[in-house]
């Protein structure tokens, strides 16, 4: 099993597939989920003759079950030690949800000549929670709500997500997975509840807009309109007003999850971005 170790002691397991002289494309997964929730798009990029990078988050899947470190920096400055340790050039890096607001961090702060491009999907910058300049935001009574039912049952709350919102499973004409909903609850399971518990307030209240800000990559954001755990409306619509080159592309129709429901549609788009 492929680990690092960081500078504080915490063991970041990651898998790296594909020739080494081929382009990088680095995952990162959203809360509270693992490396595994990419397998589709890893399997997709390596027969496209990409090298395939992703990571368990600190806290989560196979990392270490982190009681500290939960939260955004050091979340980046992970990322930060894993590409330094694989030497990665001109990587792309793709987030989805939580990962999202790790790539926005980490490409804002990377060392010259190893990042590409960015895409961020079903991201949560420029920032999830309602403020007095965010008024758009959900309240921070929402999160609270997700903390309390975590901390409650956390085996029963990990069910429930999966099963309605996040693959949009509680629409009238969806069609449910059983399968898709069981992998989520056994990724969330594998990580620990303390650092699950800390990363609900490292995704909803970081502000993310000097990180956008700063990035001076070429960005893709992906959003689903129908995305019912990260809103468009305060969320890809305004994070593509603060990036300096970037394209948004809205999918009608489409859930927070819609790398997992729609790969079909998603990984050839990332692909012709990538190629662009």
């Amino acid at each position: 099993m492929a680990t690092i170790t960081t500078q504080d002691g915490t063991d970041i397991f990651y898998k790296d597939w594909g020739a080494r002289d081929a382009q990088p494309i680095v995952f990162h997964h959203g809360w509270p989920l693992s490396a595994d929730d990419w397998d589709n798009q890893m399997m997709f990029f390596l027969n496209e003759g990409f090298r395939v990078i992703a990571h368990d988050r600190r806290g989560h899947g196979r990392s270490s079950q982190t009681w500290t470190g939960n939260e955004m920096d050091t979340y980046a400055a992970d990322v930060a030690a894993l590409t330094d340790h694989l030497d990665l050039k001109n990587a792309v890096h793709i987030g989805h949800s939580t990962g999202g607001g790790e790539v926005a961090r980490y490409v804002a702060r990377a060392k010259p000549g190893r990042v590409a491009k960015a895409v961020l999907i079903g991201a949560v910058p420029p920032i999830m929670v309602k403020t007095d300049n965010n008024p758009g935001g959900l309240p921070l009574e929402v999160f609270d709500g997700f903390r309390a039912a975590q901390a409650a049952n956390r085996a029963q709350f990990f069910l429930d997500i999966p099963s309605g919102p996040f693959f949009g499973y509680n629409r009238p004409d969806a069609k449910v997975d059983q399968g898709v909903i069981w992998n989520w609850w056994r990724q969330g399971m594998m990580g620990g509840a303390k650092a699950h518990y800390d990363c609900i307030k490292a995704f909803s209240e970081t502000d993310f807009t000097e990180d956008l800000k700063a990035i001076d990559v070429p960005v893709l954001i992906m959003h689903g309109e129908d995305d019912q755990i990260v809103p468009i409306a305060d969320s890809a619509e305004l994070a593509i007003k603060l990036v300096k080159d970037g394209t948004l592309k809205v999918y009608p129709g489409l859930p927070h999850g819609m790398c997992t429901t729609h790969p079909e549609i998603i990984n050839p788009d990332l692909l012709a971005f990538i190629k662009a």
